[in-house]
């Protein structure tokens, strides 16, 4: 196991839902530093602390475990936390970029 990688996945989940790690922390049940030590690879984490974790940051473990995999709603959550802060304007912007990004992804891979 890369824990390094795992507190990687972690960090980037805890960052996409908008929390600090003392509040991850306190929703787990775990220390500051404790929490702090995963997310640098620097402890190992026990099953029961990975399922409280994921519970909390709303991903199956499989993410956590597995770089790179990212399901749908995570996504979509990634999504949701970046409009939230958006101007009307911004958003129309955002809206027709992901348009013209989608339109030609489908072109590229047809």
């Amino acid at each position: 196991m890369d824990y390094y990688k795992i507190g990687e996945q972690i960090r980037k989940c805890r960052r996409a839902h908008g929390l600090s790690q003392e509040q991850l922390a306190e929703q787990v049940g775990i220390s500051v530093t404790h929490m702090s030590h995963i997310e640098t690879g620097n402890t190992k984490l026990s099953l029961p602390v990975l399922a409280s974790l994921a519970d909390a940051l709303d991903v199956q473990t499989d993410l956590l475990l597995c770089r790179g995999i990212s399901s749908r709603e995570q996504t979509l959550g990634e999504l949701e936390n970046l409009l939230n802060g958006c101007s009307p304007v911004q958003l129309r912007v955002i809206t027709d970029v992901a348009k013209a990004t989608k339109a030609a992804l489908d072109q590229y891979m047809e």
